[in-house]
């Protein structure tokens, strides 16, 4: 047997093995316990004492992007499901942070003319950005601020 044929049968069983410990760890607390209904052993130093999330820095401030159409100068709001719609059952792109690339400088031009193309029934649009500085020390202080206005930018861009 070569040195190369026996690092990788070596490389293979400790693949199978964190394979197995990982899912044990990730199926132990919401399933394994409830099914055995006793506490199972932890591994100790697979996952972070906080999950994965701790890898992350996370603030508790929270922001997204709303979109308005305006029809007879009155501003109407315009759900991000009907802006950006897909076909696929069980997939959001509004949870998956889509939305977020509208608020984006170089994205303004094409995003005008789509909204244009796909909402012909308003006069313009504008783009907000809703932002909540603190979900911990005040949940409720909303703060939203018009981003662009594609009327605006048309008139001065095209």
């Amino acid at each position: 047997m070569t040195l190369q044929s026996r690092r990788n049968i070596i490389i293979t069983i400790f693949v199978i093995l964190w394979m197995f410990v990982f899912h044990y760890e990730s199926l132990r607390y919401f399933y394994l316990e409830p099914l055995v209904d006793r506490p199972l052993p932890k591994m100790k130093f697979l996952f972070p004492p906080a999950g994965w999330i701790m890898f992350f820095n996370l603030g508790d401030q929270f922001g997204y992007p709303q979109v308005y159409g305006v029809k007879n100068a009155i501003p109407q709001p315009i759900d991000p499901h009907q802006v950006i719609w897909t076909r696929f059952v069980g997939f959001d792109n509004i949870h998956r942070g889509i939305m977020g690339a509208v608020l984006e400088e170089s994205n303004q031009k094409s995003f005008c003319h789509f909204l244009k193309r796909k909402f012909p029934g308003f006069d313009d649009f504008f783009v907000t950005h809703v932002y909540y500085p603190s979900l911990v020390e005040d949940p409720y202080e909303r703060w939203e601020e018009i981003v662009y206005q594609c009327k605006e930018w048309n008139a001065v861009h095209e």
